[in-house]
């Protein structure tokens, strides 16, 4: 079967600056003032073929509309009816909304529901104005996408539009993967998905087949021509080559396909012929994720049940004290120790079970990229918990009295979720009337949407101490909904050995007869050795663990023992697991024995580096290079606050600032975040800043490290007139520069001193320079 794909426009920048963009100017600003010009590039698109086309609002947010002479209604409104003007009746407008420009906790300030609203607004107006649909484009952090999707969604019933900027690597700077996004958009039935900016057609490819995989919504492509020579701005490729570069997204049956960053109506012209494409439609993966960790449900999946405050008086007691440290050491524990997914549970009499909810998944997702299994029969709590997730989680506790009112919110956030075969007369006792109640929630969730490989049963356990007979119907059962349903199993195998002595032989044996019986999804302690040697040697037998290749990495040197994280913590390993709290306690005990500088240089500095290593190695991703970073401050907080002469330990001072007419700063204030907790005392003078104002304040300041960043092409010369001036000053001082137009080969070529390709190289840089 073959159709159409539909032509979108191009980059709209490059054109407002061949129209006449000053340098400093914000194109949306430009388009308040000259509301022809924008109507005229979105003119010449449409002659080019384009049937969508992007208003000019993509930088437009009250964040980023403070302090200017519109108000950010006025903004919006004009750069909209500039593209409906244009458009008519011959192609559809599409809201175009960017980045808010701030890192979301835990790694920044900008809270969810914030995000949230910060979209609304922005979508409330283009609903007001007619628009035909919301894009969300170049987006890094999932998380911030599935604010604006859901703002969308619950505000209006525009459809909504989601492509993200990714890496060669397969991940946004933030560390989102591509299956991830496709998973978790998929589950939230955005409209359409795909990748814009960043890359070129060629390194775009690889990307999509990947998304393809998890996903058959319709696919959006709009790469970048190539990638730019930063000394003149100009993209490496022409019309006729990208347009030959995009056939290979025909193949794969992307629906929508446009040009970003360099791409001009000429390349929109030459993508406007020969446009039919395969339909591709297969089935896809599936699984449940973080945003960047993905847990594919195809085999034996260990799903942590240490968050959870049943038998567990310290864990009651760390939920009573809101002690967010002791869970976070759970969540640790138990990722280190295998589980592919986390049980949280804090239903407790005397807690709201909703905010306890939210805070205890914002401390875990803080410390750990495993994904999440919601475990609750409270409405309330289970939709807070969907909401602050930051990837796809699973939903524990749906039974047969409760699925009508807890299965539509697991379909609105798209979670996978685990039906109990229970009923109002509590747990059947045969493994018929087990099999009946599953079959209802099968079937009620089918109803609803909810896909088959989203759905698990849980047969439950009884414990043979009292009911030893219950083992084998637990058992028929499970294999039962397997065979006959064709859905994952779930079991709380713990529950087998309640009142029994040495319960680890009844829990190993059982969960191993669990798993032959077609258990996928096993509810245990992943730091009991012996559990979790029934696993991977049930993985190896079965075939699930290719070439024993998992069994022969965790046995062949002996398995590691599980140790208790509070008896073997270091600051090292406090920082490597983003443990503020221990940190801090770590480096006061420390001091007792230590010279102030000792503890920086022997033990926060090394640990800082083992943590950029990983990073650079591709381990370890930026929210957790963050929040190592954070970890490490909390520790020289302590130094500077126990100890009088703490001025001294400053290790110098930096001076950073994103140039004149350059109005980006996210990747700025990364760095400077890095910077501080290397003990560096940075000086940020923001973004858009004047020449001689960082040339006086590096000269006043006596500053002998300038970091500059620039991200668009525009703007690069702006940086090269600021290392003029800093070197015409006279001022002995060495510059660095970064940004995503920038090569190391063009920063030395226009006198920079050093290139900077991410935070942790800024960090090796003021090393070299400062010490």
């Amino acid at each position: 079967m073959t159709r159409e794909y539909i032509l979108l426009d191009g980059a709209m920048g490059t054109q407002i600056q061949n129209k006449g963009l000053p340098l400093g100017v914000r194109p949306e600003i430009f388009g308040c003032e000259h509301p022809e010009i924008i109507q005229e590039i979105h003119e010449d698109y449409i002659r080019s073929g384009s049937q969508v086309i992007y208003a000019n609002t993509f930088g437009l947010n009250r964040h980023k509309c403070k302090n200017l002479d519109y108000s950010l209604d006025e903004l919006l409104t004009i750069n909209i009816q500039s593209a409906k003007k244009a458009a008519g009746n011959k192609a559809k407008v599409a809201l175009d909304i960017g980045p808010i420009g701030e890192l979301m906790e835990p790694y920044g300030t900008l809270s969810f529901e914030d995000a949230y609203d910060i979209f609304k607004e922005i979508i409330l107006i283009g609903k007001r104005e007619n628009v035909d649909l919301v894009v969300f484009e170049t987006m890094s952090d999932l998380y911030e996408v599935k604010a604006g999707v859901l703002a969308c969604k619950e505000n209006t019933d525009l459809p909504v539009w989601v492509t993200m900027s990714f890496e060669a690597n397969g991940r946004t700077f933030t560390g989102t993967k591509v299956e991830c996004m496709a998973n978790v958009l998929d589950g939230l039935n955005v409209d359409a998905m795909g990748i814009n900016c960043s890359l070129g057609p060629d390194e775009i490819l690889p990307l999509v087949q990947t998304m393809k995989q998890w996903t058959n919504k319709p696919l959006i492509v709009k790469p970048n021509a190539g990638l730019p020579d930063p000394s003149n701005g100009q993209y490496s490729m022409d019309a006729q080559s990208f347009v030959s570069k995009m056939k290979c997204f025909k193949e794969l049956g992307v629906q929508y396909m446009g040009g970003c960053c360099g791409t001009t109506p000429d390349f929109i012209s030459c993508c406007n012929q020969d446009k039919e494409i395969n339909e591709v439609t297969k089935e896809t993966k599936n699984g449940v994720c973080s945003s960047s960790q993905m847990c594919e449900l195809n085999q034996v999946r260990v799903i942590g049940e240490r968050i959870n405050p049943t038998g567990k008086k310290r864990f009651q007691k760390a939920l009573l004290e809101h002690d967010m440290n002791y869970i976070m050491e759970q969540a640790i524990a138990q990722s280190d120790a295998g589980a592919d997914i986390l049980d949280v549970n804090v239903g407790l009499p005397g807690i709201d079970e909703a905010q306890m909810m939210i805070d205890v998944i914002k401390a875990i997702q803080s410390v750990v990229t495993t994904p999440i299994q919601i475990d609750s029969s409270n409405p309330k709590a289970i939709e807070a918990g969907l909401r602050i997730c930051n990837g796809k989680a699973i939903v524990n506790s749906v039974n047969e009295t409760n699925m009508d009112e807890i299965l539509p919110i697991v379909k609105k956030y798209g979670a996978s979720v685990i039906g109990l075969t229970l009923n109002e007369n509590g747990l059947p006792t045969t493994s018929e009337q087990r099999f009946s109640i599953a079959k209802k929630i099968v079937g009620r969730c089918k109803e609803l949407g909810i896909k088959e490989n989203d759905i698990a049963i849980d047969c439950l356990t009884l414990t043979i101490s009292a009911q030893q007979d219950q083992a084998k119907e637990t058992l028929d059962a499970l294999a039962k909904v397997k065979k006959e349903l064709g859905v994952h199993c779930v079991l709380g195998v713990s529950n087998i050995s309640f009142g029994l002595p040495s319960r680890n032989h009844i829990i190993s044996s059982f969960l191993t007869q669990a798993m032959y019986c077609g258990l996928d999804l096993a509810i245990i302690n992943p730091n009991i050795p012996e559990i979790m040697d029934a696993v991977y040697a049930f993985k190896a037998i079965s075939g699930q663990d290719k070439d024993c290749q998992n069994y022969i990495s965790i046995y062949a040197n002996e398995k590691m023992e599980v140790t208790n994280i509070q008896e073997n913590m270091t600051i090292e390993a406090a920082v490597l697991k983003g443990l503020s709290e221990e940190c801090k306690n770590l480096t006061k005990e420390l001091l007792k024995s230590l010279d102030p500088m000792d503890v920086i240089n022997q033990q926060l500095i090394p640990a800082l580096d083992k943590v950029g290593d990983l990073y650079e190695q591709n381990k370890l991703f930026l929210p957790q290079l963050i929040n190592a970073a954070n970890a490490a401050c909390a520790g020289f907080d302590v130094i500077k606050n126990e100890i009088p002469s703490s001025d001294s330990i400053s290790k110098g001072k930096i001076l950073i600032a994103t140039v004149k007419g350059d109005i980006h700063d996210i990747g700025k204030n990364i760095v400077r975040v890095v910077l501080e907790n290397y003990g560096y005392q940075v000086i940020d003078l923001g973004k858009d800043v004047p020449i001689q104002t960082i040339v006086d304040t590096a000269i006043e300041q006596n500053i002998n490290l300038i970091g500059l960043s620039a991200l668009m092409t525009t703007t690069v010369e702006s940086m090269k007139k600021t290392i003029d001036a800093l070197h015409q000053s006279g001022h002995p001082c060495k510059i660095m520069v970064g940004g995503a137009v920038l090569t190391k080969d063009y920063a030395l070529e226009m006198g920079a001193d050093y290139y900077a390709k991410d935070a942790k190289q800024s960090a090796d840089i003021a090393k070299e320079v400062l010490g």
